[in-house]
């Protein structure tokens, strides 16, 4: 089987754009990672999308009558927050199957404000109950105020995280927000879900992200190797069957169990790794994650932000794209939009927010439901 790689990629500016269409807006990144690979629409051989809200309106379809109908196969998914990184995989077996040498992925989502799953065209909050909540900023809280419980990690040290992604966001020009936000600010911000404040929160916006696959001999034919990235590992997970005495819903699990077989899968440990871009849904989830992907021992995270250890320049960085905190979510995009800031690291291309020297890189979403999907892609040049 071919070895996969990474020929094109790059998505718009997040933002809100109402007057536009969810199709129109995918064909944005389409053409931007065509562009980035100097390939046309007529050379890809199969488009796989990536859409929650329109889950069922053939988004992919709708972008190519935006970009060119060319008659490929086109591959629809829809999988939670997971949506982009899905597509991205199905693309990737492809590829890696043998089926098609070129193809293209593409993450789309026109998010509404308001709560992280109340917005957009479909799914809605189910009504509440007396006693506790499902939406996700009361879930993710419920999972950080565990985390608290058990290991004494603090507001502030939640808090911090949010400081260090909005400091991130500074230094990408295609970040939602491009804000600072000092600590005070976070913690005093409007309370949504103790210990998570509004700005310790994701933020809904539209945006899409695509990628340009190719197998190995496609790339080398095309000559499109220097700036190639190679896909070591594609991993989707769902929660295993386990018993368990809590209701509430597993934001652990399924990740911990994608990275041990990514790492496996790539021939790698977490200490190998020079960059991350995570599933910063809430504060809250990003230190839950550190621990689910390995970077520290369980009841670690809080020291690690303490100690600047997933800042630029630390030793680990994370979401360095500002991370969903400040870059923005649309949900379908997420994915994909992961994968283009760790390529641009790899590639040497993110300018002021650049890792040094960064080789291997790891991608990361979860979507409750549950799926979490993890990519661990290799610098090649």
């Amino acid at each position: 089987m071919s070895d996969v790689y990474v020929v094109g990629v790059d998505m718009i500016k997040f933002g809100r754009f109402p007057e536009k269409t969810v199709p129109q807006i995918g064909a944005q990144a389409a053409l931007l990672a065509l562009d980035d690979a100097g390939l046309r629409i007529q050379q890809m051989e199969a488009l796989y999308c990536g859409n929650l809200y329109q889950a069922n309106a053939m988004v992919g379809q709708r972008i190519l009558q935006e970009i060119g109908q060319t008659g490929i196969p086109v591959v629809n998914t829809a999988n939670a927050c997971a949506t982009g990184a899905t597509a991205f995989r199905e693309a990737w077996m492809a590829v890696k199957a043998g089926v098609y040498d070129l193809v293209l992925a593409v993450g789309v989502e026109q998010m509404g404000k308001g709560l992280l799953g109340g917005g957009g065209g479909g799914g809605g909050i189910p009504k509440e109950g007396l006693l506790g909540s499902g939406t996700m900023p009361a879930v993710f809280a419920e999972a950080g105020m565990e985390h608290s419980r058990k290991y004494g990690t603090t507001f502030e040290q939640f808090a911090k995280v949010s400081v260090k992604n909005h400091h991130h966001s500074t230094m990408n020009p295609k970040a939602m927000y491009q804000l600072e936000t000092p600590l005070e600010m976070v913690m005093n911000a409007e309370m949504i879900a103790y210990p998570n404040t509004k700005l310790m929160c994701s933020v809904n916006v539209d945006g899409s992200a695509s990628a340009v696959l190719a197998s190995e001999q496609k790339a080398k034919e095309l000559g499109l190797m220097k700036r190639a990235v190679r896909v070591r590992a594609s991993v989707l997970t769902s929660d295993p069957w386990q018993e368990r005495d809590l209701v509430l819903p597993d934001v652990n699990t399924c990740t911990r169990l994608a990275a041990k077989k990514a790492y496996e899968t790539a021939g790698v440990g977490p200490e190998d790794i020079d960059l991350i871009e995570l599933h910063d849904c809430f504060a809250t989830a990003e230190i839950l994650h550190y621990e689910n992907l390995f970077l520290c021992k369980d009841g670690e995270a809080g020291r690690m932000i303490d100690e600047g250890a997933t800042a630029l320049g630390g030793k680990i960085p994370v979401n360095v794209s500002g991370g969903l905190l400040s870059k923005g979510h649309p949900l379908g995009a997420t994915g994909i939009a992961n994968i283009y800031e760790v390529s641009t690291h790899l590639r040497g291309e993110a300018g002021k927010r650049q890792v040094p020297n960064a080789r291997l890189g790891l991608t990361h979403v979860i979507g409750l439901g549950s799926a979490c999907g993890i990519h661990v892609l290799e610098r090649v040049s």
